[in-house]
């Protein structure tokens, strides 16, 4: 919630420094907006090959079908929530007016104190076959060595974003929206932020009644039950901003909810890692936001969108626990899929990062449906199997 505030804080000193600092100060502001870009490109690839490597190498894989189970259920929610998102996003969002810049020549005039380049080890595509690549071979030949190697080199990405590239955020959000203010467009993107936001909270709270009623009527429960007793679950992961955080909370109200203990014990730790329908929704609504707001950039149509929402439920696997994990692992994404530049990615973080906690707790919300899902097909799976000895 620390972050949140420094980000509003960001937000507003980089309009009323657009607006009324000298233009020494604002070119300060796109330098550092300038290095942050940088450095984040740079850090795409990285964050794909370790992230992904790692969390596919770490999957259990003794526990036969009730793994591929949860992984299906998990995947296919995912993809569904974006997939209903970017067609209500798309309706919701499209009638908005590009932004037009109204004061070009200043805008023009003020440009970054340095031109500096890092251009990343490898691209996002190659660093995604890379990560599919060991990590499916480590968990094959369940190689330690490899295994520590991914899970080291995660820990190293993983300190660059708490330690530098998130407490940067601020300062490098500040310089996009003091440049947006010296252009004149500011006040449009600002609208099209609050719209966004609550569209996204709104679409959580369908998904989530979705996923609830299905599962309600599959395993013979009332519903709204389920969600009521799913509620500490997600108050929890909206103040937490961390699925993994929230794991001994989720554990506990997925099994008041009847779900065996061993079910239980298996699908919420994993969910916690691959199941995002919340953080795709608010990942694929602000997206389409972005390209609204673009004046190179349309609209696609659903299946031109598919790929990128099917993507983007394998690239979020593991994502980093630390607020904004997700958006920073899907930023490859958006740029090579989406054709999104500096600016687009830079406001796409700063929505992302606004209601994180959001797309986190309806995360969560959701693994309790999941754990619900699995511990009917164990129970199948067990009289089934009854009936065979019986048989026998």
């Amino acid at each position: 919630m620390k972050l949140i505030l420094k980000l509003i804080a960001g937000i507003l000193i980089g309009i009323l420094l657009g607006f009324y600092a000298p233009d020494a100060i604002i070119r300060v502001l796109l330098t550092i907006k300038l290095l942050g870009g940088q450095l984040i490109g740079f850090t795409i690839p990285l964050i794909i090959l370790c992230y992904i490597t790692s969390g596919i190498a770490s999957l259990p894989k003794n526990s036969g079908s009730l793994l591929s189970k949860t992984v299906a259920l998990s995947y296919g929610s995912t993809i569904i929530a974006g997939s209903l998102a970017f067609i209500v996003a798309s309706f919701v969002i499209s009638g908005i007016p590009e932004p037009t810049a109204t004061n070009t020549d200043s805008a023009h005039a003020l440009t970054s104190f340095i031109t500096l380049e890092i251009p990343p080890l490898f691209g996002v595509m190659t660093a995604l076959a890379t990560a599919f690549l060991f990590g499916m071979g480590i968990s094959i030949t369940d190689s330690q060595n490899l295994r520590k190697i991914a899970d080291e080199s995660r820990s190293v990405i993983d300190l660059l974003l708490s330690k530098v590239i998130i407490p940067f955020l601020p300062l490098y959000i500040s310089g996009v929206f003091a440049e947006m203010a010296a252009q004149g467009t500011v006040f449009t993107t600002l609208k099209t932020f609050g719209m966004v936001l609550a569209l996204a909270i709104v679409m959580h709270w369908v998904w989530i009644t979705i996923q609830y009623v299905i599962t309600g009527l599959a395993v013979g429960r009332q519903p709204f039950s389920l969600i009521k007793n799913m509620l500490p679950a997600y108050f929890t992961a909206v103040g937490t901003m961390s699925s993994a955080a929230t794991i001994p909370v989720t554990l506990r109200q997925t099994k008041v909810n009847g779900v065996d203990d061993s079910i239980a014990n298996f699908t919420i730790p994993l969910c916690a890692t691959i199941h995002l329908s919340g953080s795709t929704i608010t990942l694929v609504t602000c997206s389409t936001a972005v390209m609204a707001l673009s004046q190179h950039i349309a609209i696609p149509s659903l299946w031109e969108m598919l790929p990128f929402i099917m993507m983007l439920g394998v690239t979020m696997i593991a994502a980093p626990g630390a607020p904004g994990g997700a958006v920073m692992a899907a930023l490859g994404l958006m740029s090579t899929m989406l054709g999104f530049g500096e600016a687009e990615l830079a406001l796409m973080i700063a929505l992302y990062m606004a209601q994180d906690s959001f797309g986190t707790a309806c995360n969560i919300t959701g693994d309790g449906a999941i754990s619900l899902w699995v511990n009917r097909f164990a129970k199948q799976g067990n009289t089934q199997a009854a009936a065979v000895q019986e048989e026998a």
